[in-house]
């Protein structure tokens, strides 16, 4: 079957509308805040979201039944990269991590009643959610099989015990989605499920909020404690001990979502750089005449359309099913998250001063956001070997217990 790149032109439009509106309405609110939003009221992200349902750019992912626009991924590659421009413009869009994975989750494996109950409200900005695996070591992290987070069946459903961190948006979050294990032990590939918690369910408590590099993330990261947290049977999502194939659903698409928004941001990096490299004399030349800027520029230029190629291949992969998805997942989320940051990393090379001032250019809060990324959704580490076990196996031998003579 060969690759499709193309989008519908009502794809193409929509991206324009979404870059007009980050330029003209979300770039002066991120200024205006310095790109942090860890502790920022709810009212400016409903401010952000009601000026983007007015100009028609809400919700690109959600199918229509929700309220949005229905695109698959390779157009939400395109309109997601336009919002991710501006720090805030996945916020504006209610296209966020991790509302955005979760509305996808619940779409693709809840019930009819959990989605009028959580998809409904999330997908119209009326609640925000997150979703809950991440653990203190010995606990799960870049190794999710190390969940030590338990759901034990009590009469009438689980009660949930355990401790999470790192959780993005838990605070003042309408529900979380909680991996849990309910059989097996830390270590064993099975035995986990996915379990909706709302807010001010007796038992979960949230700890405190972590301070990190990062501060783009609405309500930003939290530890949170599940103590004899007791939820009903109809709070499984998914099927009981298949919570790691059903994590995967969300894992998969978001990596790839991730990389979407953060492309926008290079872009904007880029720009910041050309701009500088053009107009800022130094040593008898404008800066973009110099050798050596010239490379960096380059050398950025060929990262960005590098990544977008991966990207759109990838999401083509995962729309049509394709068992290569996977592999080719890891693989883009790692170049991607890399070449995001050699993209901004060189752009305050070329900037100097300018580069590290978070005044006078976005360079500083975007070099403060992107380092993350080579760590959120498996650092890159881990999805390298992955990679590679993935490339090894039609060339592994059967081990027959001789050794080479």
């Amino acid at each position: 079957m060969p690759i499709q790149f193309d989008v519908d032109p009502t794809v193409t439009q929509l991206a324009s509308k979404t870059a007009e509106f980050v330029r003209e309405v979300v770039i002066p609110a991120e200024r205006e805040c310095g790109g942090s939003v860890h502790d920022a009221p709810e009212a400016l992200r409903e401010t952000l979201q009601k000026a983007a349902r007015d100009a028609g750019v809400f919700a690109p992912h959600v199918p229509a039944r929700w309220g949005g626009h229905g695109l698959d991924l390779r157009g939400q590659a395109v309109v997601f990269e336009a919002a991710g421009y501006s720090l805030l413009g996945p916020l504006a869009l209610n296209c966020a991590a991790p509302d955005e994975g979760n509305m996808h989750l619940l779409e693709k494996v809840a019930t009819e009643e959990q989605k009028q109950r959580y998809l409904r409200p999330l997908a119209a900005g009326e609640s925000r959610s997150c979703f809950a695996m991440t653990e203190p070591a010995p606990g799960a992290g870049a190794d999710p099989r190390s969940l030590r987070t338990t759901a034990t069946r009590v009469p009438g459903g689980w009660r949930i015990d355990g401790r999470k961190w790192f959780i993005t948006g838990a605070e003042g979050a309408g529900f979380a989605i909680v991996m849990a294990r309910t059989s097996g032990s830390p270590g064993d590939p099975g035995g986990a499920t996915m379990f909706l918690v709302d807010a001010g369910t007796p038992g979960m408590r949230l700890v405190r909020t972590i301070e990190t590099l990062d501060e783009s993330l609405f309500a930003g990261h939290s530890e949170i404690a599940f103590e004899g947290c007791v939820v009903g049977e109809g709070q499984v999502l998914g099927a009981v001990d298949h919570g790691f194939e059903g994590a995967q659903v969300r894992l998969g698409p978001a990596r790839m979502t991730h990389c979407m928004r953060w492309l926008g941001a290079a872009r904007r990096a880029q720009g910041v750089a050309l701009e500088r490299a053009g107009s800022r004399m130094a040593f008898g030349s404008a800066l973009g005449d110099l050798g050596m800027v010239q490379q960096m520029l380059a050398d950025s230029e060929i990262d960005i359309e590098a990544s977008r190629a991966l990207i759109l291949r990838t999401a083509w992969e995962l729309d049509t099913g394709s068992a290569a998805a996977s592999q080719l997942t890891s693989v883009s989320k790692t170049f991607v998250a890399e070449a995001v940051n050699r993209v901004v990393d060189r752009a305050v090379q070329i900037c100097g001063a300018l580069g590290i001032s978070a005044a006078d250019a976005p360079l500083a809060r975007l070099f403060r956001e992107v380092r993350p990324f080579r760590i959120y959704d498996g650092p890159s580490e881990t999805h390298r070997f992955a990679i590679a076990r993935r490339a090894l196996r039609p060339y592994r031998q059967p081990r027959t217990g001789v050794a080479d003579g």
